[in-house]
This record gives C-alpha cells, structure tokens and sequence, in this order.
C-alpha cells in the first residue's frame, strides 16, 4: 500500500483500459482522480471514492484552471498516469493531435501550474516501434530502433520524444502489446467471429502476436511508477511469449466451448481494398473505422515477439495471465453479457 495516500490522476480514464486502472488505484489505497472529456462514457467509473475531473483538453487556459480547481493540493498529484490516446480516427490528422498534441499542452499547463509530479507514467504503444524482424523473427526489445509505419505508431513516438525532451519531468513510458480482456472491443470481434465458427487471418507467411492481459498491465503501471529504476526508462509490456493465430483460434474455441472453427486466411490485396473502401465510407459518415489503411499495416506486420527482460529487471514485472488464463475470463464475461442481452430480448 502507498504511504499515508498518495495521490493519483489517472488521464484518459474513461475508455478499456481506464476503468480497470482506477479500480486498481483505489483498490490499493491511493487517492485517485480520473481525468475525463465531458463526451466520455462513465460506465466503468463508478467507484464511489473515485473523483472525476472533466478537461477540455484543446483549451490550454481550460486546463490550467481546471487543475488548480480540482488538485489535491498547490503542488498537484504525486503521480499521473497518461492513459489518454486515439487508435483509430476518421481524420487521420486527429492522430497526431490527440495522441501528440494533447501531451505536450497537458505537460505545459503542469509546468506553467508548478504542478510536475513525481512520476508520470505515459501509455505509448508497441506501434511506436513500427514493423521488427520479419526473416529471423528477432523479438522487439528495448534496443530496437523506431521506424514506425503507420499513422498511429508515428503520433506514440512524437509524444515519447515530446517527453524526452523534458529534463524536469520524471517519466516512464510503457509500450505495451495487444491489450485484452473483459469489455475490450477489438480481440471481442475476434472472438466473436470464432463463437461463430469463423477464424479469418490476414496473409500465408507465419505470424506471431503477443498479448498482455489487462490486469497484468494495471500490475505493471503501478510497480513501476513506485521503482526509482524505472525514472526515464522506456519498458515493452508483453507476456513473455509468442502465440500463432492457430493458438489464439485454439485457445479461443476451448474456452467457448467450439468443437469446430473454420479458419479463413484472406490475402493481403484483399484487406488492403477493404480497408480503402471502409475507410473512404468511414470518411465520408465521419466516424472512425476499425478496418482502414493503418489498421491494415499493423495487421501485416509478422512479428510482435516481444523482449521483455528491461522490465523483469528494473520492476520484476511477471505476467500472471497467460492467454489461456486471460480468454477463459475474457471468454465467461463475452457469455455472461450475451446471455444478458437474450434475457432483455
């Protein structure tokens, strides 16, 4: 447990992955703000000791006196943990404007409020490494140099270069794998998709992906922001293993209980015209799609094999959910809000 409550803000609190980093956060004792858009959905806020700040986070002037209204005290929060980001967008500038541009006018506004604290914790991506080894299938590690190839990967590297170039700010920059677990949406397609007896692929040469189970993620953020070895050090967050998509669709069955799952592999040419055309229409409604052009590039990459060896060092992280622990649980909720749904039907 922290010393005598420290305090917490989490950013970008409202999606996934937020909800369970609040739930932790109080879980473990810390007073704990999280840091919303007025749109942003609640439903996985609703923590009774929890407090909630809106920011408009276009509005530098907003945000100051948004912080000076809402911290704990003159000096701000012990700790901030940045969770705030886009990975899909209709306009591919807002990439660059959400995941980029918002860091820097947030990290000014600390400044300027003398409100820097003692660790901040930004969520980057393993996109901002762009495609790896794809001959010898050499995991990414911490030596691997970025050249990211999509719009998404490029936005993460900016803002971590927006953070290095900060001397008195005391960051620690997380690029995490494929996150999943309960109430994820993207791997749900995918599970979706097998409860339908239905396994697509993308290409014919060997993939291998890396997950990281939400919780153990969650564990991770909160070793290392109380780790003086992990003050300016960059860390991938991934189980220490690689899965086939032949093991996902395996392991994803099981756990649905699917005797027989058809799996489909679709040529690259393909997704690359459907990912056009659904971007085009995505465009057009102004609403981001799941499938478009960068999605597409990171659906190409081969290899997501991760080396995860800085992070056991400095913080001991270990991942306690191994994929087939994480889609049992992710799995039984995926049932248990079906069922849900039928019984409202």
């Amino acid at each position: 447990m922290p010393d005598m409550k420290k305090t917490l803000l989490i950013i970008g609190a409202g999606g996934f992955i937020g909800g369970f980093i609040a739930r932790e956060a109080v879980r473990r004792g810390y007073d704990t703000w999280a840091g919303v858009r007025p749109s942003t959905s609640r439903r996985w806020l609703d923590i009774d000791t929890l407090r909630i700040i809106d920011f408009d986070y276009d509005d530098p002037d907003a945000i100051l006196a948004t912080l000076h209204a809402a911290a704990p005290s003159p000096a701000g929060w012990d700790y901030i943990i940045w969770n705030l980001g886009a990975t899909k967008c209709a306009n591919f500038a807002d990439f660059n404007r959400i995941n980029f541009e918002y860091l820097r006018t947030f990290t000014e506004c600390l400044r300027s409020a003398s409100m820097l604290p003692e660790r901040f914790l930004f969520m980057s991506s393993l996109s901002a490494l762009g495609p790896g080894d794809e001959k010898n299938y050499t995991p990414l590690s911490g030596a691997t140099i970025p050249h990211p190839d999509t719009r998404y990967g490029l936005s993460k590297i900016k803002a971590e270069t927006c953070l290095e170039l900060q001397p008195d700010l005391r960051w620690t920059i997380f690029r995490p794998t494929g996150v999943y677990g309960p109430h994820e949406r993207d791997y749900l397609m995918m599970v979706k998709s097998i409860d339908a007896g239905w396994d697509f692929g993308v290409g014919y040469r060997r993939q291998m992906l890396t997950f990281i189970y939400v919780d153990d993620l969650v564990a991770a953020m909160f070793d290392a922001i109380n780790t003086p070895a992990t003050l300016r050090r960059k860390y991938i967050i991934s189980e220490d293993r690689a899965y086939s998509q032949a093991d996902f669709r395996r392991l994803t069955a099981a756990s649905l209980g699917k005797r027989f799952v058809v799996p489909v592999r679709l040529p690259l040419w393909a997704v690359y015209a459907a990912s056009v055309i659904a971007e085009k229409i995505a465009a057009l409604r102004g609403k981001p799609s799941t499938l478009n052009r960068d999605k597409f590039k990171i659906m190409r990459q081969r290899n997501w094999s991760c080396d995860i060896s800085d992070a056991q060092r400095d913080f001991g992280f270990t991942p306690r959910w191994p994929l087939v622990r994480g889609l049992e649980a992710t799995v039984a909720e995926y049932i248990r809000e079906k069922k849900s749904r039928k019984a409202k039907a």
